[in-house]
């Protein structure tokens, strides 16, 4: 799920008093994608939010994360490094760190056309 998306579904289920239930959906998975992390920056709820999601399944379920920025930027997207290094905590805990270089497959598929 993109990162936007889920941290807008967690807040639409905070103000409808079911996030409680939100959560527990989302904890049925056996894996958890979270897409594009910091293309857009997360304020202090959402942040709290996201937040709850890795916390509570870094250790129990299957995480990808998809982030566009280095570990030291992402103080930037959580608005807040304290935020930002207790999620890198959780995710280089038990997690593997794949890193892709090299040219975008959308641009160089593009310039064939």
């Amino acid at each position: 799920m993109i990162t936007s998306s889920l941290v807008m579904r967690l807040r639409r289920a905070k103000d409808e008093g079911r996030l409680d239930r939100e959560l527990a959906s989302i904890a049925k998975n056996k894996l958890v994608a979270i897409n594009k992390l910091g293309y857009l920056p997360i304020d202090t709820e959402g942040a709290r939010l996201l937040f709850q999601v890795i916390a509570d399944g870094y250790e129990k379920r299957s995480l990808i994360i998809t982030p566009n920025l280095e570990f030291s930027r992402w103080g930037t997207v959580f608005g807040d490094d304290n935020m930002a290094a207790a999620v890198i905590d959780r995710i280089v805990h038990h997690g593997r760190l794949l890193q892709f270089r090299g040219e975008s497959y959308r641009v160089k598929h593009a310039l064939r056309k």
